[in-house]
């Protein structure tokens, strides 16, 4: 009869430490589960990017210039980059990226401001041109942070694509 006493006294006092323990447990792996939500949110990114800059490098090595907005004097250039723009689902934008492009092997040129941006930027026929992307991601999740120290609280990653312009 003693141990049912004293039974009952010790569910009573360990009654609240079930919560207690889900609470402490339950933030740890909501926040292991954000970072990992993040981590594949990066992954995706890039791989949007990637695919970005290859559809624009395959559209540039055309000649082309009919996805330029401007449809009274299209310039092959903007046609290049809003055709980047159009496969990036929306997350050129928010990457904000700078566009380098190297012609023949050559040193490559940046271009972060669109008035420097001209039609020679993707080379002749012939040429082989390298364009690259320049671009950074907010960090949102604080365990995640700190693999990016000194990065601004950004993932920062490039892509690029190379092929030879067709004769046009």
């Amino acid at each position: 009869m003693n141990d049912d006493a004293n039974w009952g006294r010790g569910a009573a006092r360990q009654a609240g430490s079930a919560t207690i323990e889900f609470a402490l447990v339950c933030a740890v792996y909501l926040l292991l589960l954000l970072a990992i939500v993040e981590f594949g949110i990066l992954l995706w990114v890039n791989l949007t990017m990637q695919h970005a800059v290859r559809e624009g490098a395959r559209y540039a090595v055309t000649g082309q210039s009919n996805l330029d907005p401007n449809r009274s004097s299209p310039q092959r250039y903007n046609a290049v980059l809003q055709d980047i723009k159009d496969q990036s689902m929306g997350l050129y934008g928010i990457v904000n990226p700078t566009v380098e492009v190297s012609i023949n092997g050559g040193s490559a040129t940046a271009y972060g401001d669109p008035s420097l941006y001209n039609n020679a930027m993707f080379g002749g026929p012939g040429d082989i041109v390298e364009l690259k992307l320049n671009c950074a991601w907010p960090i949102l999740t604080p365990l995640v942070e700190p693999f990016f120290a000194g990065t601004g609280g950004q993932y920062r990653f490039s892509v690029a694509a190379t092929m030879r312009n067709e004769a046009f």
